[in-house]
């Protein structure tokens, strides 16, 4: 069983930046595609911000080019969100997700929220002066 935890959200102002984490465990990042998700107040869940595959691969949403940046510690079974330029659309719960996956990012962001099995609780980010 893949149990996932984030961490490293909270209160940051407009243009500053936050950096969340997933902890995975129950199996390697060699073996997991990680994606985050948002959603915001009254909103629904958003398609897929950012995945990191298995074989080390990218992809990202337009809405986050430029502004978030995934990354891995596989010695720490560990994916990381970076958030950059906040703004307070940026408030939101965001969530991990993990899919068993030997596929390249691209490939895992076809199959979209019903493409991960497994989820963390969510971490809340508000950004507001």
């Amino acid at each position: 069983q893949v149990q996932l935890v984030e961490s490293g959200g909270g209160l940051a102002q407009p243009g500053s930046s936050l950096r969340l984490s997933c902890a995975a465990s129950g199996e390697t990042l060699d073996h997991l595609a990680i994606g985050w998700f948002r959603q915001a107040p009254g909103k629904e869940r958003e398609a897929v911000l950012c995945i990191k595959s298995s074989d080390g691969s990218t992809y990202y949403a337009d809405s986050v080019k430029g502004r978030f940046t995934i990354s891995r510690d596989n010695a720490k079974n560990t994916v990381y969100l970076q958030l950059d330029d906040l703004q307070p659309e940026d408030t939101a719960d965001y969530y991990c997700a993990a899919r068993l996956s030997t596929e390249p990012a691209i490939v895992v962001q076809i199959f979209g929220t019903e493409g991960f099995d497994y989820w963390g609780q969510g971490i809340q980010v508000t950004v507001s002066s």
